[in-house]
């Protein structure tokens, strides 16, 4: 659901905007942090990015092979079907 906050901000000559102190606490966002952008009809929804499992999305026991991010469940499912070949 979203909720209105009551503030608003206006767009720059290049398109930024910032995003209030108030919310960055409260959301956990920090100088540098990725967000992901969506698109909603005429909503644009920003959502702080996680590292996700490039096979099932989980966020959870990760690992980094080639630069990719695969979850312990995912690297297991993986393995067996290197052995079964």
């Amino acid at each position: 659901m979203i909720k209105s906050t009551g503030i608003v901000r206006k767009v720059d000559e290049l398109g930024r905007i910032v995003l209030p102190i108030e919310l960055r606490n409260k959301l956990g966002i920090v100088e540098k942090d990725p967000l992901e952008i969506y698109v909603d009809g005429s909503s644009i929804i920003l959502k702080k990015s996680e590292p996700n499992c490039i096979f099932c999305g989980s966020s959870k026991d990760l690992i980094s092979y080639n630069d990719k991010l695969v979850c312990k469940k995912c690297q297991e499912k993986l393995a067996d079907l290197v052995t079964k070949d």
